[in-house]
């Protein structure tokens, strides 16, 4: 991961900053990897874990835990309480509204942002096998698969990378779908078999970027985390965002979203994706899957945040904004 350092450096960081992290393998890769480059900058820090929701209970749907936020709930609280000065993120995690009292004080260069397949019986979704068992528990992943292979059988699958491998590797599955960047930040980017990008395959709202909150008056622990902010990426996640927060989605919603800079400009594509359950939420065949409601635009890197309500605005005119409600209802 390339986490850019630059910025002004004149006024002075805090003795010791507190990082607070999820207990994960790759949340704390992550965060040491955050906390390597600012110890680079000259930054004294320190790293605690502070356990979540959304880790205790991999049991149980993100849906059933209450969806957006279960992952940095208690990272936050720990924020605003003052038990730690800053917190680093899955940007793709944090809730598209900011938490009053507290900033995305930093967002690094962001890594892959696509999906990936880790195969087992075969490297790609157009080799596996009829009815072959693929895992997720992404709707907007399943949402795709269903309409590239209607004939597989999805398998909810929660849990950590390692925990998601390991069942697959046993024979619990014949492929899962996971973020490239985490399998490319955990050192295991010889496990994916298969890249799935746009126009074929659409990444979650943020996926790839981190995202490094502090408190929004605690100016020195700001500063000192400012020296990786990367502006290509903060403007390509705000315009995402402001995508995903105009169609009211959230973490839940079949919702894809990628933008970039291309020739100097800001790209934003915008994908809002149907599941039509039949009986008892049984899939309904091929034929009646509808193709996703799409939008592309694009502007000035600094009309970031007008970019992604513009495209937002395009897909609620097509009524993806009507879908989204329906999924909500049927997921809660």
């Amino acid at each position: 991961m390339d986490l850019r350092v630059s910025g002004d450096s004149t006024m002075s960081a805090p003795s010791s900053l507190r990082i607070g992290t999820r207990g994960s393998a790759l949340a704390r890769t992550q965060t040491d990897q955050v906390a390597g480059r600012l110890r680079e900058a000259g930054v004294n820090v320190t790293v605690e874990v502070i356990s979540t929701l959304g880790d205790r209970r991999d049991d149980l749907p993100v849906a059933r835990l209450g969806g957006d936020g279960v992952f940095v709930r208690e990272l936050e609280q720990a924020l605003l309480d003052g038990r730690i000065d800053a917190a680093v993120h899955s940007l793709k995690d944090l809730p598209t509204a900011e938490t009053p009292g507290l900033v995305l004080a930093a967002i690094p260069t962001r890594a892959t942002p696509f999906d990936a397949v880790v195969g087992r019986s075969a490297p790609s979704l157009g080799a596996l096998r009829r009815g072959a068992l693929v895992g997720t528990s992404s709707i907007r992943r399943e949402a795709q698969l269903r309409a590239v292979r209607a004939d597989l059988e999805i398998v909810p699958l929660r849990g950590n990378v390692d925990s998601r491998l390991r069942r697959l590797d046993s024979g619990d599955f014949d492929a899962v779908i996971l973020a490239a960047a985490g399998l490319e930040r955990l050192g295991l980017a010889d496990r994916i078999t298969e890249m799935l990008r746009p126009p074929a395959f659409w990444p979650a709202v943020s996926q790839g970027a981190l995202a490094i909150q502090t408190r929004a008056d605690d100016e020195p622990s700001r500063h000192a985390v400012r020296v990786l902010d990367d502006g290509p990426t903060r403007a390509a996640v705000a315009a995402e965002r402001c995508m995903l927060a105009g169609l009211a989605g959230g973490c839940l919603a079949p919702i894809g979203g990628w933008a970039r800079i291309e020739m100097g400009d800001l790209v934003l594509g915008g994908r809002v994706f149907d599941v039509d359950a039949g009986p008892e939420g049984a899939p309904c065949p091929a034929a009646e899957l509808r193709r996703p409601w799409s939008a592309d635009h694009d502007g000035a890197p600094g009309m970031a945040e007008s970019l992604g309500d513009a495209v937002a605005a395009l897909l609620v005119e097509q009524g993806a904004n009507r879908l989204i409600e329906r999924v909500r209802h049927t997921k809660a």
